[in-house]
């Protein structure tokens, strides 16, 4: 029969050496006559793993009260239970390396190397030393100081929070801890810088420029502008999902580059992005043009001249050169697909159709990321307002003015 966990002890014990020099622990004659003298420790006895494996038993020390002891010991055996670490002597460190090997079974690669950083490089060399359960606002605090000192900025601070945050939630649901101290944030988040984002006149300025240097990037950057992919969904992109007579494309796979550096088909942003996508007119005319010349249902529709795909930091790199030879303001990749939602917008096409056509998760998602940009469509809008309030002040100034006239008209009769 499969032995079970034990409910433990508590004893007091001293660092006590006798003539060899020996420790003595629990058997030091002055913890009978001393009530300071020495520490708590628990001990509990935990069951072999496998058949035929031997119990052993975990001590932990160095509580100054027997009463800490017991909740020591306490939480580490209900943590046992039901399958968490209350180890008292577990670092933040520790959880933290225990946590980032849970999440790589459940992130994408490219989040999870992110957290992996945050981890690494800024978590772990500044509070890893910290005792989990002794972690308090104040560590957080020091540690935004220490980023601050060392130049960092708000927003990878914050990212650095938000990380730390997302391990400690995970303590806090799992019952490891009762408390996330990384909540509420020291620094709030910080707002992002308003986009210059190009007018259709200097987009068009580029492609007609791109189109005599490098034909074949055109072709990316105006199939961006026309469907609001995203970079890594467009550079994914295998010709089985393009249904050309249809005039869709399908949104199987983002490609990601891990570390910056080794190349991998992930799955896309969120849930909602998987999805078919129309193509307008001219953007289907760009791919049968492409097509036509011969493609492998599963090679990649933009590719290297071997067939590979392109590096989403090539294609970053080569655009930003593009636009400068241009003569154009510096934008990114990413900001075609704002353009192409700001373009959708100000033409008078709905919000709700528009926020299904970049397939975000909610209709709030794009009202939240680009109220900030339509200026056009907020301009009709207060615009639509006024005329609607005027209509409605000359709708009941013309019939205050029929009401008098009838009245003046009664009483003349009457006399």
């Amino acid at each position: 029969m499969r032995a079970r966990l034990g409910v433990g002890r508590v004893y007091r014990r001293c660092g006590c050496r006798d003539e060899q020099h020996h420790q003595l622990g629990s058997h030091c004659l002055r913890l009978n006559s001393e009530p300071d003298h020495g520490t708590w420790t628990f001990a509990v006895e935990i069951p072999a793993t496998t058949s035929g494996g031997h119990n052993h038993t975990v001590r932990r020390g160095g509580f100054l009260t027997e009463n800490e002891a017991r909740t020591a010991l306490n939480r580490y055996v209900t943590g046992r239970r039901i399958g968490v670490s209350a180890d008292p002597n577990q670092t933040l460190a520790d959880y933290l390396t225990t946590w980032l090997a849970a999440k790589k079974l459940r992130l994408k690669p490219t989040t999870w190397v992110r957290y992996r950083d945050y981890v690494e490089n800024d978590l772990i060399p500044v509070l890893g030393a910290v005792p989990l359960d002794d972690l308090a606002y104040e560590h957080v605090l020091h540690l935004v100081k220490t980023q601050l000192a060392a130049g960092r900025g708000q927003s990878t601070i914050w990212h650095i929070l938000a990380t730390l945050s997302s391990a400690l939630g995970e303590a806090v649901r799992t019952h490891r801890l009762s408390v996330n101290v990384a909540r509420p944030t020291v620094i709030p988040r910080p707002r992002a810088a308003e986009r210059e984002i190009w007018t259709l006149a200097q987009a068009v300025t580029f492609l007609r420029y791109c189109r005599t240097v490098d034909a074949a990037f055109a072709v990316l950057v105006e199939f961006l502008i026309c469907t609001g992919l995203r970079r890594g969904e467009a550079l994914a992109l295998h010709w089985r999902d393009a249904h050309l007579k249809e005039g869709v494309v399908f949104v199987r796979w983002t490609l990601s580059a891990i570390d910056n550096n080794t190349l991998s088909l992930t799955k896309p942003k969120t849930p909602t992005s998987r999805q078919w996508v129309a193509l307008s007119p001219r953007a289907r005319h760009l791919l049968t043009a492409m097509h036509e010349r011969g493609a492998d249902p599963e090679a990649y529709v933009f590719h290297r001249p071997d067939g590979s795909p392109l590096h989403p930091e090539y294609v970053l790199n080569h655009f930003h050169q593009l636009t400068h030879a241009a003569g154009l303001p510096r934008c990114t990749v990413h900001d075609l697909r704002h353009l192409a939602v700001t373009t959708a917008v100000g033409e008078g096409v709905d919000i709700t159709i528009v926020s299904k056509t970049v397939r975000h998760a909610s209709v709030s998602t794009t009202a939240d990321l680009y109220a900030h940009l339509t200026h056009a469509a907020a301009r009709q809008a207060v615009d639509a307002i006024a005329r609607a309030l005027a209509r409605e002040d000359r709708r009941q100034t013309r019939a205050a003015t029929r009401r008098q006239r009838r009245s003046q008209g009664g009483y003349d009769q009457a006399a």
